[in-house]
């Protein structure tokens, strides 16, 4: 068996507070659109299927049982139990957590508490053009209460990321240069004027501008791929723009693109890539998904993401099949005389935990 030192979870969201019904908990699963196919759930899912592996031993079932069944102990026991069981049973030893995600979700703090494990802050930088918008009249007052944001931000975090979806990379596919200041105030005028018709920000130059007042600051930036984020290589030009002393990009995601992540991960040397946001939905395949990862950037640019969001269920999920399938493929690698122990339980630690700490500068905030 590899042996793994506790993980570094460097992308995940709080979780729901609230007990939860078998319809309200099933729509929590997978991102999907409508309801399930007429006579299923969405247990039928990889996602699911994992699930009911991995969680009914941490509140005291046997593996697989049947949902109504795992969901009757998790009401049994209460929402803060149940979470607390599951996140102290991931094996993770640290969190990042996104806090620009809306609803009634838990902080860093609760989080760090209820899994006892370290927890540090992910701004969203989104959230705080939006914040920093409230306070401001004018678009050079905006810009002004907007670079105040970023800093303040930039003392607390330990990276800024950004919401998902295809915007940033549709922002910088054609401009991935920073745009210029007669452009950006151009655009946060049209932006705060047109505010009362919905206060998502969507302009391509105000989403060029979050992404490189974050490089500015010298603190990672996360970018969501893959999904509806849409392809990796689509960013290329902006990551080639972007790299310089201190820069630190990491790629969310991937799935599934994820081999496209890697190579971007390869080639640039500020650009590193996400490992096992897609372990969870890919479930019975997830060692063949990370070995796709693994075959083409090198170890020291890879890391653990468990993506974890709304259900303490998911921070489970993610941990649990991340180590499982490392395990499994590394050991597979030794087993076939590939590779030695000594070389799998040392790369084993580089992307469980290792990379992330170094990147992230976990272990200077003490």
């Amino acid at each position: 068996m590899i042996e793994t030192p506790p993980l570094v979870d460097q992308y995940c969201q709080g979780v729901l507070r609230t007990e939860l019904g078998l319809a309200t908990f099933e729509a929590q699963l997978i991102h999907s659109a409508g309801p399930p196919a007429a006579g299923t759930t969405f247990f039928d899912t990889q996602t699911g299927f994992a699930l009911r592996r991995w969680c009914p031993p941490l509140l005291g079932l046997e593996p697989h049982c049947a949902p109504a069944r795992y969901l009757a102990r998790r009401r049994e026991l209460g929402a803060a139990e149940s979470a607390r069981r599951l996140l102290r049973g991931s094996g993770v030893a640290a969190r990042l957590v996104d806090t620009g995600v809306p609803g009634d979700l838990t902080g860093p703090k609760e989080l760090a508490l209820a899994g006892d494990a370290e927890a540090f802050e992910l701004v969203r930088l989104e959230l705080l053009a939006e914040q920093a918008a409230d306070t401001s009249g004018s678009a050079a007052v905006f810009l002004a209460n907007l670079a105040e944001a970023v800093h303040h931000a930039a003392t607390g975090a330990v990276a800024f990321t950004c919401g998902p979806g295809p915007g940033y990379a549709d922002a910088v596919a054609g401009a991935p240069e920073p745009p210029g200041p007669g452009e950006v105030h151009g655009a946060a005028g049209r932006w705060l004027a047109g505010r009362a018709r919905g206060g998502a920000v969507r302009d391509p130059v105000l989403l060029r501008h979050l992404l490189w007042s974050a490089l500015a600051s010298g603190l990672p930036l996360q970018l969501h791929t893959g999904g509806d984020s849409g392809e990796p290589k689509r960013l290329t030009e902006f990551l080639r723009a972007a790299a310089g002393p201190g820069t630190r990009v990491v790629m969310l995601g991937g799935y599934p693109y994820h081999r496209q992540a890697a190579r971007l991960a390869a080639l640039f040397p500020h650009v590193h890539a996400d490992l096992g946001a897609a372990l969870g939905p890919t479930g019975a395949r997830a060692g063949e998904v990370l070995a796709e990862s693994l075959e083409i950037a090198p170890f020291g640019k890879l890391m653990f993401g468990g993506g974890g969001r709304q259900l303490p269920e998911l921070h489970a999920v993610g941990a649990l099949a991340f180590r499982e399938a490392l395990g499994r493929v590394l050991g597979g690698w030794v087993a076939e005389g590939s590779w030695s122990w000594r070389d799998a339980e040392r790369v084993a630690a580089m992307v469980a935990a290792g990379n992330a700490r170094r990147v992230y500068r976990l272990d200077e905030r003490g």
